[in-house]
């Protein structure tokens, strides 16, 4: 008999989402659904990890349990197979407790299988705290056998996407709104300065929803010209125009299944904007050149560091189409005002440089962090990055990154030992 009750079908929850376990210890499994009673969307085993595979090809989960002894597979090859088929999936790696509970146990079996015990419950609560569920269990969440849903906690702190960095409260803001509107298809306009991250923002929108394994196509508005837009973008026949030698797919048709992500959207042509808006009100598309009409399945994202709204309130953006693609709007804060981020992303910077160079990097001295989080940061993100990378250059393989190694693209802004 299952140990994991029915899970009803409840309408307005995503199919996404849950807890998958993969252990051939019942126990485990027990205890680890204890822990979740209550916390969490709906939960499913697995006994060993070509079960666990199974299940991860036919949902989108929001964490897996995977235990340390498995009679199939070996944990640490699945872990890897793991993050590079379902990157979206964090994985948190738990002991068996013993299964042997016979009275003339020794003292010392029983104390350490107690001590696996409340470490493995340890380690459930933070994957879903970190998801925004509640760190403690709710009362009655559980009235009925069957029952396992809990709705999102708001006072709970997100855990970062997937490729980003920082803790403060602007982003769990930021990673709160990306994972309540992952596993929908609703269309997603990122605002923010250039540098922000935006197309990281897309990417995990991606990587979170039911549509992660399918295509995720980039666009980028401002890159394509004009004349050669609307062919890029729904494709053309053969014979369509001058040049025209064989058919085009175009890049929404490519993004079927997916999500197309419009970078720079502000930039888009008048006449190619009404094109795109009839394309998201009928999810139909023609081909230059094709009397053809297709449908096609694509998940909309956009991305703009223009205030958008005040370009269609110029007449200088369509508002239909503004309002159409700010139906979910998520603006990403400047580097700035997320001023407790900066030094862990110049510290995982630094790792990325050392790694790729497979030496041992430099370590930030404390005058270097206080100078890195006065700095004003312009360029945001992407600014830092740079800085570091020349810094981890200058610094000639020593251990400490010292201020003088700092080189901003302000010169107001350079250390004194600098301008000496």
């Amino acid at each position: 008999m299952s140990l994991i009750p029915a899970i009803p079908a409840l309408s307005g929850l995503p199919s996404a989402g849950g807890a998958l376990i993969a252990s051939p210890s019942s126990i485990l499994r027990e205890q680890i659904l204890h822990r979740l009673n209550g916390r969490c969307l709906p939960v499913q085993q697995a006994q060993g990890g070509a079960e666990a595979l199974a299940k991860l090809e036919k949902r989108n989960w929001q964490v897996l349990f995977l235990d340390r002894r498995l009679p199939d597979l070996d944990p640490e090859e699945l872990k890897n197979i793991i993050r590079q088929r379902f990157p979206g999936v964090p994985v948190v790696m738990l002991d068996s407790a013993p299964e042997r509970r016979s009275t003339d146990e020794d003292d010392d079996d029983e104390n350490e299988g107690e001590d696996r015990v409340a470490e493995n419950i340890s380690q459930v609560t933070a994957p879903f705290a970190a998801l925004g569920y509640p760190s403690q269990p709710v009362r009655n969440a559980v009235e009925r056998p069957g029952a396992s849903v809990l709705p999102l906690a708001g006072s709970a702190v997100p855990a970062p996407l997937p490729g980003m960095i920082g803790s403060s409260a602007a982003m769990q803001r930021v990673y709160r709104l990306v994972r309540l509107v992952a596993p929908r298809t609703t269309t997603v306009l990122i605002a923010g300065d250039t540098g922000t991250g935006k197309e990281l923002v897309a990417r995990a929108l991606h990587a979170l929803s039911p549509r992660a394994a399918k295509p995720f196509v980039v666009v980028n508005c401002a890159a394509i010209p004009e004349t050669l837009l609307e062919s890029e973008l729904f494709g053309h026949a053969r014979g369509a125009f001058t040049g025209a030698v064989q058919a085009q797919l175009g890049r929404i048709p490519a993004a079927h299944g997916g999500t197309l992500f419009l970078d720079e959207v502000s930039e888009l042509p008048l006449g190619m904007q009404a094109k795109l808006l009839r394309f998201l009100e009928q999810k139909e598309i023609q081909r230059l050149g094709s009397c053809e009409v297709t449908r096609v399945d694509v998940r909309v994202l956009a991305a703009s560091n223009v205030d958008l709204a005040a370009r269609a309130a110029r007449a200088e953006f369509r508002q239909d189409l503004f309002y159409r693609l700010s139906a979910f709007p998520i603006e990403l804060p400047p580097l700035a005002v997320r001023r407790a981020d900066i030094v862990p992303l110049a510290e995982h910077f630094l790792a990325c440089m050392a790694a790729a160079m497979e030496i041992r990097g430099p370590q930030l001295h404390p005058e270097t962090m206080r100078v890195l989080e006065t700095h004003p940061w312009g360029g945001n993100v992407r600014e830092l990055q740079h800085v570091m990378e020349r810094a981890s250059i200058l610094v000639e393989g020593g251990d400490v990154l010292l201020p003088e190694h700092l080189f901003f693209a302000y010169p107001a802004a350079y250390p004194a030992s600098v301008l000496r």
